[in-house]
């Protein structure tokens, strides 16, 4: 058996801990079986992030004659946008090649799997198996992956597409006629958006009552209302029944779950953005003492421990959110408690050791870069009433509207117009806390912030998580009731207010890397 200090499964925000577990000196091995950088990079928020840039772009266009710019239509280089979309997912290969100069790293490429805890084997690429490794601290960061329809009529014989698909052999050589989106989240939304503005006919098919039901529900029937205008047809409550050919087109036989009633959607292409699952079952945790909840996500607790000591998970895995800045933070926190000599310059204070960070999942901010722009951090209200009488909480809530402001109306937003975008605040009046935000509406990912990083500074209370899992240090911690200050005019407190990501804000708010500490 081969024995390494350090095994990270999984190239994305893993690559945070790789790089920190090798500037300690440590011996690192690092599996991966599919392009190196993650899914954001290679199939993710990257990407698509790219491609809505160009679907706000005519957007804007078509709205710019409301403050007095005559415009006329803009045309979409396809092959200009497609070179874009693909150099960044490429960057992968470039990943896998600086890695594997490392002198202390191994590159596994292939999957990881558990054979008992703590020990692994890696079937590669090619089909053979390694020989057995075994590491004092195992990071578990091998992600998610599309969830599939398999299980409806026809899915198995008409071929559909994923976002896997998509971002690989099935990319489309020009924007689709008409294409069918199957999910309603932030998948979902932000390609309807992407499609739509080139002229696509877009359905969305949906099996909730309205979209990004994670969302506050003001802010979700304005996404509503919003996409409505730009021309996607939207099929709430609908249950899939049979997918099914004719010809070239695809027909999508949908039921509504209210009323009964069965209709046919056709279209050229189908889209599945139906959520995702963990990968898990990829690496047979059956075979370890790693607990999992019921829908297969590993179960961590506030320090990212499972239930086996030393092994950790981190982003999309561990069922906390599947956001890379979420990921990205998880890392950090690794980082933090078990390679400090890694961390920044000036990260910890000058004679003292590190202190132990906990995660918390209430104060991470997301955004849906459809258009118009939607974002959170913290409770829905929905939420909020919810836990008010078990958290002692008196709710209020307030809105601010784009049209309000000079700035917003500079805009061209106009007060009582369907489009007008808004701040929602939800607060405790007993404490004058805020317990959460949520923005529709032109760069909401910029307003967010803020209130993102005031919910993640100041007094920040230690919260259990999975209180049966736990090292001895922790349980002491936890027995002390650790709670953390975070003072917000430390640069180092940027640390830990996350931005999402990608959005602008990271120019600001990823500044402390940049700043020469001695």
């Amino acid at each position: 058996m081969k024995k390494y200090d350090v095994i990270v499964i999984g190239t994305g925000a893993g690559n945070i801990v790789t790089d920190a577990a090798l500037d300690s000196g440590l011996k690192v091995a690092q599996i991966e079986k599919g392009k190196f950088g993650g899914t954001c990079l290679t199939r993710g928020c990257i990407p698509t992030k790219v491609m809505v840039t160009v679907a706000d772009f005519i957007r804007e266009n078509q709205k710019a004659k409301k403050i007095g710019i005559k415009t006329q239509d803009v045309e979409v280089d396809w092959k200009v946008l497609s070179e874009r979309v693909w150099s960044k997912i490429n960057e992968s290969i470039d990943i896998l090649e600086e890695y594997k100069k490392e002198k202390n790293l191994d590159v596994y490429e292939g999957t990881g799997f558990f054979v008992r805890d703590k020990v692994l084997q890696v079937k590669y690429n090619n089909g053979e198996l390694s020989e057995e490794i075994t590491a004092d601290k195992i990071i578990l960061a091998a992600g998610a992956r599309s969830r599939r329809i398999d299980n409806v009529e026809g899915a198995l014989e008409t071929a559909y597409i994923t976002t896997e698909d998509f971002f690989g052999e099935k990319f489309p050589k020009k924007p689709y006629k008409s294409l069918i989106i199957v999910g309603g989240g932030a998948i979902g939304t932000e390609f309807a958006h992407f499609f739509s503005s080139l002229g696509t006919k877009v359905t969305l098919v949906q099996s909730r009552d309205r979209l990004i039901p994670r969302s506050d529900r003001a802010i979700s029937e304005q996404l509503g209302k919003m996409l409505s205008k730009y021309g996607v047809d939207l099929r709430f409550n609908s249950e899939l029944k049979e997918l099914k050919m004719n010809g070239n087109e695809k027909i999508l036989i949908i039921k509504n779950k209210t009323s009964g009633e069965v209709s046919e959607i056709h279209g050229e292409e189908v889209l599945v953005a139906a959520g995702v699952i963990p990968n898990t079952d990829l690496l047979k945790v059956e075979n370890s003492n790693i607990l999992t909840d019921k829908a297969g996500w590993i179960r961590t607790n506030e320090f990212l421990e499972t239930s086996v000591d030393g092994v950790y998970a981190i982003g999309d895995i561990n069922g906390h959110g599947q956001l890379r800045h979420k990921a990205n933070y998880e890392a950090d926190i690794i980082v933090n408690n078990l390679f400090p000599a890694a961390l920044p310059l000036g990260q910890i204070e000058e004679g003292k050791e590190a202190e132990r960070r906990f995660a918390r999942f209430d104060t991470i901010p997301a955004v849906v870069y459809t258009y118009p722009q939607v974002a959170q951090v913290g409770y829905t209200e929905e939420a909020a009433r919810e836990l008010a009488e078990e958290k002692n909480w008196d709710i209020r809530v307030g809105y601010n509207y784009y049209s309000s402001t000079a700035k917003g109306y500079a805009m061209g937003y106009n007060e009582g117009e369907a489009e007008d975008g808004f701040v929602k605040v939800v607060i405790d009046v007993k404490s004058k806390k805020i317990l959460g935000a949520h923005i529709i509406g032109s760069e909401a990912s910029l307003l967010i912030q803020p209130y993102a990083t005031m919910l993640a500074t100041g007094n920040i209370e230690h919260v259990i998580f999975e209180p049966e899992i736990g090292t001895e240090e922790t349980k002491k911690m936890r027995g002390k009731r650790h709670s953390r200050y975070l003072d917000p005019q430390k640069i180092t407190s940027i640390t830990e207010s996350v931005t999402a990501h990608p959005a602008l804000t990271e120019v600001a708010m990823w500044t402390q890397y940049f700043v020469p500490m001695k």
